[in-house]
């Protein structure tokens, strides 16, 4: 027959059953003894033991020290190994991946290596490399300390070449076996530190936990330092990929608000631009009624457009308002008066009632911008033209020009990422914010060109539908 295998865990309970039982029987036979040899008050002592010996039971079985002692016990003596490793690893590996943020986790590694060895507290130490420190990350069970340590070097050589765990016990008492180690006044002078165990991941050493001292003596044999040095190494690779993720968040907001800045500035030189161009006609054309109220209409629309720019630098990149139905038409006769105050004509076709669903303003800017692009793309003797219609569920905007064109291979790879241009003074951005838009409505936008032949812009915005009369629900019916 095959060897018989007991979990420690059955062999714990049981033992805790067995010892229960004895010390109840023993209470039980005192009790009896005492009721008939005490007299008279022989029942109240046999009460009173009682109560007594179950209050003792209840403070043994609820005492973290006599549980760590029988469990050590039992290790030592009925197994060959002290940790049944398949249990430990599993409840080990569970406790660092219930961690949900970083000070969680900090605690999590603290107390997972912590229950390895009976330890009923202990802190997490990182190495801060501005300024360079050793920084408390989290603590369980020992005081919070919010100053930092100077870093040593001996002590980094002990923990990172060496990858040895300290016991502060042997080091006090036997200093020589550490070859003249010297440790922080705040971890040697406190005799509530028990271990130091460096956290290293893929060489580098990321920090260390801080153990207090065990409810019941743990002798760090060859098998326990092993445990907790594979521990650590995994307890180091959570926490490496904990800070990875923060700082991977991190650069994601300053890419987020380096795009959002970008497109700022973009509007910004269009407003610059808007406001040269009424400026250099000014001393012309000043005396003029014509001027004088579109100079003042010029000043008003840049004025809103830069609160507009402000909301969104204090709010964020998000549209403002509520997403309804806009009148493309309008924002077409716009397009053309204000290319018509700067001496360029845009053709227009336009069917009527057609309205898409968006934001007026920013549908109002990617218009815009296709349309200031072909007016960039094409002299003064070309023709610029735009075109509205509805096509199915879509309004169809066609916005053409006999300019320079673009190559097929600047469409496909350059013409809708940022930062790409044809322009002398460009910033590329304007394309780029216009795609990102109609993909957040639902809509496309297709380019047709090819160098001397002008370009055509195709784009599709989903209709907005209004309710008529024959759709309004009968009441009373």
């Amino acid at each position: 027959l095959d060897k018989l295998h007991v979990s420690r865990a059955a062999v714990f309970h049981s033992a805790t059953l067995l010892i229960v039982g004895a010390y109840l029987l023993l209470l039980a036979g005192m009790g009896y003894y005492v009721r008939y040899t005490g007299g008279e008050w022989g029942r109240a002592l046999q009460q009173v033991l009682m109560v007594a010996g179950v209050a003792l039971l209840l403070l043994m079985a609820f005492s973290g020290a006599l549980r760590a002692k029988l469990r050590v016990y039992i290790s030592k003596n009925f197994f060959s190994y002290r940790y049944d490793y398949r249990q430990e690893w599993l409840r080990f590996t569970a406790m660092l991946s219930a961690s949900a943020s970083p000070a969680q986790l900090g605690e999590s590694v603290i107390q997972g290596l912590a229950n390895l060895v009976e330890s009923p507290g202990g802190a997490l130490w990182l190495l801060r490399t501005e300024p360079a420190q050793w920084q408390q990350a989290a603590h369980w069970n020992l005081p919070q300390v919010r100053e930092g340590m100077a870093m040593e070097a001996m002590l980094q050589h002990w923990l990172h070449e060496r990858a040895w765990i300290i016991d502060l016990d042997e080091w006090r008492a036997y200093p020589q076996r550490y070859d003249g180690l010297s440790l922080p006044d705040s971890l040697a002078g406190d005799v509530r530190h028990w271990l130091m165990i460096p956290l290293l991941n893929a060489g580098e050493l990321l920090g260390f936990v801080l153990l207090a001292q065990p409810r019941t003596r743990v002798e760090l044999n060859w098998e326990v330092r092993d445990l907790l040095r594979t521990a650590a190494r995994q307890a180091a690779s959570y926490l490496a990929q904990m800070q990875a993720a923060e700082a991977l968040l991190e650069a994601r907001k300053f890419e987020a608000f380096n795009r959002m800045s970008a497109f700022v500035v973009h509007d910004l030189k269009n407003i610059v631009t808007q406001l040269s161009l009424m400026m250099k006609n000014a001393k012309r054309l000043r005396d003029n009624p014509e001027f004088q109220q579109d100079m003042l209409d010029t000043v008003e629309n840049s004025l809103d457009k830069m609160r507009q720019l402000m909301l969104q630098l204090r709010e964020g990149d998000k549209p403002h308002g509520v997403a309804g139905g806009v009148e493309l038409s309008a924002i077409a006769q716009r397009l053309a008066t204000a290319a018509q105050r700067k001496g360029r004509e845009l053709i227009l076709q336009l069917e009527a009632g057609v309205s898409a669903r968006g934001h007026e303003e920013r549908i109002e800017r990617v218009l815009g911008h296709v349309v200031q692009n072909a007016f960039d793309a094409t002299p003064l003797d070309g023709r610029v033209w735009l075109s509205l219609s509805r096509v199915g569920s879509h309004a169809r905007v066609e916005v053409g020009d006999t300019g320079c064109g673009m190559t097929q291979e600047f469409i496909e790879q350059r013409l809708f990422k940022p930062f790409q241009t044809t322009k002398t003074a460009g910033m590329g951005i304007g394309a780029y914010e216009s795609f990102q838009y109609l993909q957040e409505l639902g809509g496309k936008i297709n380019v047709e060109s090819a160098p001397g032949r002008g370009t055509q812009v195709t784009i599709l915005l989903p209709l907005f539908f209004v309710p008529t009369g024959h759709d309004a629900p009968l009441v009373g019916a």
